[in-house]
């Protein structure tokens, strides 16, 4: 499904690095993209999003490519098959729940996905209100429908969880699951939560280095932090 060789140069917490990274990802995958700060989780959905370039290397999606720095191809963010959640909810503020949905379908979208997601997400008691009157975690299922209101082929999560309690980051979880899986997405998660990357992902990828220093189940590779702490 994701075929990616890159490099790019990055600002991290010890000064500039090069980012040299290889991964495949099969289609239906749902895989956790775990590491320090700035050892540059979030630049490689950025790169796969089309929101930052590499310097060298190529993109692959489905064997369709969308960056190919040798063929001086790239392909703008807006024409990749890309639904993308942040940290920062991103909604716009002068519309309600159901106008942030539908902004986001494309002129010949299918409006019927708006009324699935408002289902599928619990969102159908909020549909008329704005941004301004949810909680962090309404908000942030708002967020999460939007992204998957156009059926992307590949759904990015930028740590979406990171600023919400226990309660509410494990409910967003199981939303998560459920539309990974009933959406038949390719899903990719950067976190910081190593429990929530048990819960959700049966692959991590561990970024040191400027590469992938780890490349399997969490379950091993907590084994091994355990064993050599």
């Amino acid at each position: 499904m994701i075929e990616m060789h890159v490099t790019r140069k990055l600002q991290g917490a010890d000064g500039e690095f090069n980012l040299n990274v290889s991964l495949s990802i099969g289609e239906g995958e749902l895989v956790a993209l775990y590491g320090p700060t700035g050892s540059g989780k979030s630049s490689i959905l950025r790169m796969i999003a089309g929101l930052m370039s590499p310097d060298e290397g190529f993109i692959k999606v489905g064997g369709d490519p969308w960056f190919d720095h040798e063929k001086k191809l790239n392909i703008p963010p807006q024409d990749r098959d890309v639904g993308m959640v942040f940290q920062e909810y991103s909604l716009f503020p002068n519309m309600t729940v159901r106008g942030n949905l539908e902004f986001a379908l494309s002129k010949n979208g299918d409006k019927s996905m708006v009324e699935e997601l408002l289902d599928v997400i619990e969102l159908r008691g909020l549909q008329d209100r704005r941004p301004v009157l949810l909680s962090g975690g309404q908000k942030q299922r708002v967020a999460l429908a939007r992204a998957l209101v156009r059926r992307p082929r590949l759904l990015l999560l930028d740590e979406p969880l990171s600023a919400l309690d226990f309660e509410m980051r494990s409910r967003l979880q199981e939303y998560i699951i459920m539309c990974h899986r009933r959406m038949n997405l390719t899903t990719i998660l950067v976190t910081h939560d190593y429990p929530e990357v048990l819960k959700l992902s049966k692959r991590i990828l561990v970024l040191a280095g400027g590469g992938v220093a780890y490349d399997g189940p969490p379950e091993t590779f907590l084994n091994r932090m355990e064993s050599s702490g």
